[in-house]
C-alpha cells in the first residue's frame, strides 16, 4: 500500500525532530521533507510532491497562511493541517477560505495529529466546530498562561530566550548581547528555574508552546 508523504514545516528544528520521529513510528507514513520556513517549503513542494504538508501557522517573515495562499487553487495541490500554538477567529476564517482541511493545537495528544492526517489524506476535514471550539477555550487558557510565564521573565531574560530558541550558543549570544559567558550562563540558570526546565532543549520547547521565541 502506498504510504502518506508528509512534508513537516516549522520555524523550530527541534520541532521538526520530533514530528520527523512520530511520523517515523508509524509506517503508513512518509515523511518526504522538511523546511523551516514558508519560502523552503514552497521549493520543497515542487520537488517531493507530498500528499499532506503539517504546516506551523506562525513563522517569522511569512507565515502558514502566507503557503496557504500560494496553494490556493492550484491544481493537486497538497492538503495542508495547520499544527499552531495560537489560535485566532480571524485567522481560522482565513485559513478555512483558503481551503486548509485540518487544525491542530501543539498542546493536543500526538496520536490526534496522527489521526487528523489520515482524515484529511482520505479527503474528510478536521474542522468540527465542536473541536474548534475546544481548541479556542484551550487556547484562551494557553494565552493566560503564556503572559502569566511572559511577567516572571524580565526583558534581558526574554531576549535570551529568543536568542536561544533562534540556536544561537553561549558565545554567540554573550557577543551579541555585549556580555561575558559566564553571564549568559547565570541568565540561563534563572531562566530554567523560573520556567521548571532542566535545559536548552526544553527551554526551546517552552519557548515554542508559549510563543516566546
Amino acid at each position: 500500500m502506498r504510504r502518506i508523504r508528509v512534508l513537516l514545516v516549522d520555524d523550530h528544528p527541534i520541532v521538526l525532530d520530533g514530528l520527523e520521529q512520530l511520523f517515523g513510528f508509524e509506517p503508513e507514513f512518509e515523511v518526504v521533507g522538511r523546511a523551516t520556513d514558508a519560502e523552503v517549503a514552497l521549493r520543497v513542494l515542487d520537488e517531493r510532491r507530498p500528499d499532506v504538508v503539517v504546516l506551523d501557522l506562525a513563522m517569522p517573515k511569512h507565515d502558514g497562511l502566507w503557503l496557504l495562499h500560494r496553494l490556493a487553487g492550484q491544481p493537486g495541490a497538497p492538503r495542508v493541517v495547520l499544527l499552531t500554538a495560537h489560535l485566532d477567529e480571524n485567522r481560522l476564517v482565513e485559513a478555512v477560505r483558503l481551503g486548509v482541511s485540518g487544525i491542530v493545537l501543539k498542546e493536543m495528544a500526538p496520536r490526534l495529529l496522527l489521526e487528523c492526517v489520515r482524515k484529511v489524506h482520505a479527503g474528510e476535514k478536521w474542522l468540527e466546530p465542536e473541536a474548534v471550539a475546544r481548541a479556542r477555550a484551550r487556547m484562551r487558557e494557553r494565552e493566560t498562561e503564556r503572559e502569566r510565564v511572559r511577567r516572571l521573565l524580565t526583558p534581558r531574560e526574554l531576549e535570551l530566550v529568543q536568542l536561544v530558541a533562534s540556536g544561537l550558543r553561549n558565545r554567540e549570544i554573550a557577543q551579541r548581547l555585549s556580555i561575558t559567558e559566564g553571564t549568559v550562563k547565570i541568565h540561563l540558570h534563572n531562566i530554567y528555574e523560573k520556567l521548571g526546565v532542566t535545559g536548552r532543549s526544553q527551554l526551546i520547547l517552552a519557548a515554542s508552546r508559549h510563543e516566546l521565541g
